[in-house]
């Protein structure tokens, strides 16, 4: 966590927030790339907002995070949400570009890694996202594993998720949390959701029905000494998950696609994202805004356990 000269030096935290944490109100951390680079606009805006309102409704403070004319913020007005949602002048900002853009004063869309780091830094507990990066397919060519799993394994920050997304190599991905003991919680269920879709055909190795037993197993790892991050897979509701079938069959060309154009790094995931979303014919956007969603109110009802325990 800054100390109180270095975050008047390097954030800006919305009164709501600063609120939050004067009176020990839990909050929950949002990430801000879902809103600048993963979703076309409206709906990226109106997710936004419907996520901060689940989290409000459930007990909690959002705190969605981004870097503005070179601030970490914490916590959004309106007319920021507004200019995360627009703006093309905004950097997906991962863990390489964080000190560039802050000490630039250049606008960052915080990824899952920057906004665990964001949060860690701010003393937050908990951050709500879609999906988790992860390895991705081909890596043992490409070397191409996201950095959330790095900044996950490293800061005292839960995520929760939809698990990871459905363009990586699930099986990897779940092997490299093992090694560096990031714990992943299954919310009812047994298995590695598979964002668009509840199963990826990878058990899990502990199931949780209850939010407080969540809650109290983060609580005791951290109370141990066992510092870094877990993972909260919440799979997508049923009515909202889409068909294996045609999710594989869209990522597979998708990758195709990518190879032959040269995608690669940081524009692979928004690339694979944007072909799956035209091969799905929208629905992907559905499902991705509906999972997100359930992970801000199943997330929010962690962090109010979190913050209580």
């Amino acid at each position: 966590m800054l100390s109180k000269e270095l975050m008047k030096k390097y954030m800006v935290i919305s009164d709501e927030v600063q609120e939050a944490m004067d009176s020990g109100k839990p909050i929950v951390a949002l990430e801000s790339t879902i809103i600048s680079h993963g979703m076309p606009y409206p709906q990226n805006l109106e997710t936004a907002k419907a996520c901060e309102e689940i989290v409000r409704e459930n007990g909690c403070v959002p705190a969605t995070t981004a870097i503005i004319d070179g601030k970490i913020r914490v916590g959004l007005s309106e007319e920021e949400l507004e200019f995360m949602a627009t703006s093309k002048d905004i950097i997906k900002c991962s863990r390489r570009d964080y000190a560039y853009v802050v000490a630039n004063g250049l606008n960052g869309a915080t990824t899952v890694a920057t906004s665990i780091i964001t949060a860690s830094l701010a003393g937050i507990k908990l951050l709500v996202t879609g999906g988790i990066g992860g390895v991705h397919r081909g890596a043992e060519e490409t070397f191409d594993i996201s950095r959330d799993l790095q900044e996950i394994a490293s800061n005292n920050v839960a995520v929760v998720c939809a698990g990871a997304k459905s363009i990586l190599d699930i099986g990897l991905t779940l092997e490299y949390l093992e090694t560096f003991g990031v714990p992943v919680f299954g919310y009812q269920t047994k298995e590695m959701p598979a964002f668009y879709t509840r199963s990826s055909g990878f058990n899990l190795d502990y199931k949780m029905d209850e939010t407080s037993e969540i809650a109290n197993a983060i609580n005791t790892k951290w109370d141990l000494g066992l510092n870094g991050g877990v993972v909260v897979a919440n799979p997508i509701p049923e009515e909202d998950e889409m068909d294996a079938n045609v999710i594989n069959k869209a990522i597979e060309l998708a990758l195709i696609d990518a190879k032959k154009e040269g995608i690669h790094g940081k524009e692979t995931t928004p690339f694979l994202l944007g072909r799956v979303l035209t091969a799905t014919g929208g629905n992907s956007l559905e499902s991705n805004i509906a999972l997100v969603k359930n992970n801000a109110k199943i997330g929010a009802q962690i962090a109010r356990e979190l913050y209580n325990n």
